[in-house]
């Protein structure tokens, strides 16, 4: 796994919205910046936290002109349900094949009680209007998530 680092620039990308829409990048960042976090799977206990989080400072973030951008390698009708149950007010976007997490070096070995699998690790970038990132967000607790990006967007 090969994580990008603050400086490098962001993959391009398109991909599926909740909604089945083609959001890409590189439209949002003509608003501001754009929070890019990586979650393992929707409605999972973590991730719901991480979101309900997200969900909660909203109108902090659109204060700020972030868009939020939570991806996971879940299929949009997935993903579709978990922001109606949750009432998410951001895009989730749906990264099947794993290609974007590939590209920003999020996909790789992880092990759980035992198990050693592939997936996804929990890891926020923040995305500059130039195309780069400006902030790695590698130290959280998912029931903290929010309140970190919110600390770094400060910053």
């Amino acid at each position: 796994m090969n994580t990008l680092q603050v400086g490098d620039t962001a993959p391009k990308f398109s991909l599926q919205n909740q909604a089945g829409e083609t959001i890409s990048l590189q439209d949002a960042l003509t608003k501001g910046p754009v929070l890019v976090y990586f979650y393992p799977k929707a409605a999972t206990p973590g991730c719901t936290v991480q979101a309900q989080g997200l969900r909660d400072i909203k109108a902090q973030l659109d204060g700020l002109n972030v868009t939020v951008f939570g991806i996971s390698p879940d299929p949009v009708a997935k993903l579709a349900k978990f922001a109606e149950k949750q009432a998410l007010n951001f895009t989730l976007l749906s990264d099947e094949d794993h290609a974007v997490a590939d590209a920003f070096g999020v996909w790789g070995e992880k092990q759980f009680m035992g198990k050693t699998y592939d997936g996804i690790h929990r890891l926020s970038f923040i995305v500059g209007t130039d195309g780069k990132i400006s902030h790695l967000l590698n130290k959280f607790k998912t029931k903290d998530h929010h309140q970190v990006v919110l600390d770094t967007l400060a910053q």
